[in-house]
């Protein structure tokens, strides 16, 4: 149950060789961490990080602070902060750059048993929040969508705190880490039964801080975008409160763009049902599903009159960040590779030898057209892969901006397969808030408890401190 705003530790680089940055006013070492004759000396300016014999290693101007164990945390004095220098940001995305970031309130610096350096930030969860608000999304968004943002985001974290104390799958569903087929003992194509790589990773997974900073989490800059006054109004008017169902705070989640449908979390993650994580019409008005290829290419070849089809540059210029609306196809895109180029990805990110790439075939669709499962046939190797992130994985370089496509292949005049075409929508897993959906619906007049009813169906919103 929480009663009091918690405080959380943010993962900012992870298995780093070397750490660098700027500590912005006094600091000190936790006493805990440190030996007595180093617990008084005030750190500050520029500082360096390396490991040694397992212990994260701090050096500056005023010294080398050893720890005497694996972690070494430093406590600011009021006003300060600290700068951490090559953060990456949009890890394996196409996005994906480095950048020096700032953060509020403390630094935990951590050397794991492999050897490599952690950086994490300790802050409290309400500070949190206003930089990701401002992070996720320009923060010029409308005020509505930025008060049901930071519900949603609230409630992701709540539920993901609270699991660690109630591991009810119902009420705290843990779609951990899938399986995988060991690949040593694929069969040949003609071999019979396929077997299956079912893979899929939750938010979660993290051994040594609450949430990372990146996509993979919930995109977190901290004081490098600048938290806007609306941002932080929409935090403030907002503290404190989560989404919740049957009394328990709902594992709310979001993405940039549905397509025009969202899809049922059992379908991205583990298969549990989610009452409030069901598949909801992106419109004002009900949609059919998309389950088949014959439906699925008719939905993606239109341009259906639903939320995330934000044609007006203006408005898309308030929603997304500057690096987001580096990419102006979300809602409908287009990929083509050579086979050859497709063969060489595919063995690139799955470490198979497909041979010959003869067919790609979805399996399963989820009624946002997202595909759930899809076959890969080679004249080596067939293989069913899943779920969605898997599969986006293994056909870009980085990843596709959704598992929602229709392939089509262009062959030569023996049958041979010459070019592979995907033509798809939407932009990301579909589950829960569509960020950009949501954003139009408060552009035009919609409030934030009227988008959050839309997207969480049977959710309510519950203040719990």
């Amino acid at each position: 149950m929480i009663a009091q705003e918690p405080r959380l530790t943010v993962g900012i680089i992870s298995r780093a060789t070397g750490i660098s940055g700027v500590l912005n006013g006094v600091f000190r070492a936790d006493p805990e961490h440190v030996p007595a004759a180093e617990r008084t000396v005030r750190l500050q300016g520029p500082f360096g990080v390396v490991p040694d014999g397992g212990k994260p290693v701090l050096r500056t101007g005023s010294g080398e602070i050893r720890p005497v164990g694996r972690a070494l945390s430093l406590i600011p004095e009021a006003g300060a902060d600290f700068t951490l220098n090559d953060v990456t940001i949009g890890v394996a995305f196409h996005w994906e750059r480095r950048e020096a970031q700032t953060f509020p309130d403390g630094l935990t610096l951590l050397s794991p048993d492999d050897g490599t350096l952690t950086a994490i930030n300790v802050v409290p969860l309400e500070t949190y929040l206003a930089s990701v608000i401002s992070s996720e999304m320009s923060a010029l968004a409308p005020p509505e969508f930025l008060k049901a943002h930071a519900v949603t985001s609230r409630s992701w974290l709540g539920a993901m705190l609270a699991r660690r104390t109630d591991p009810d799958p119902a009420a705290c569903p843990e779609p951990g880490p899938g399986g995988a087929s060991p690949l040593s003992t694929l069969p040949p194509a003609s071999g019979g039964e396929l077997p299956e790589i079912r893979r899929w990773t939750d938010r979660e997974a993290h051994a040594h801080f609450d949430v990372c900073a990146d996509d993979h989490c919930q995109r977190y800059q901290g004081m490098t975008k600048i938290v806007s006054p609306a941002a932080a109004a929409a935090v403030s008017a907002t503290r404190g409160a989560f989404l919740t169902y049957a009394g328990r705070i709902c594992d709310a989640r979001c993405h940039k763009a549905c397509g025009g449908l969202t899809e049922p979390a059992r379908n991205v993650w583990a298969e549990v049902p989610i009452p409030y994580l069901t598949s909801v019409a992106d419109a004002d008005g009900p949609l059919p599903p998309v389950r088949t290829d014959a439906e699925a290419a008719a939905w993606f070849g239109d341009r259906p009159d639903v939320h995330c089809r934000v044609t007006d540059p203006r408005l898309l210029a308030r929603i997304l960040p500057d690096f987001d609306r580096e990419t102006a196809d979300f809602f409908r895109w287009s990929v083509s590779y050579a086979r050859e180029e497709l063969e060489g990805l595919l063995k690139d990110k799955s470490g198979i030898d497909f041979g010959t790439l003869l067919d790609l075939t979805p399996l399963t669709r989820g009624p946002s057209g997202r595909i759930s499962r899809l076959r890969v046939t080679g004249t080596k190797h067939a293989v069913t892969v899943g779920r969605e992130l898997e599969i986006r994985r293994w056909l870009s370089k980085s990843h596709l901006f959704s598992s929602a496509f229709v392939v089509r292949t262009e062959r030569d005049r023996g049958g041979r397969p010459i070019r592979f075409h995907l033509a798809g929508g939407g932009w990301g897993h579909g589950v829960g808030l569509c960020q950009i959906g949501a954003a139009a619906m408060a552009a035009r007049g919609r409030t934030a408890g009227q988008i959050l009813a839309h997207y969480f169906p049977g959710a309510t919103v519950t203040r719990r401190y």
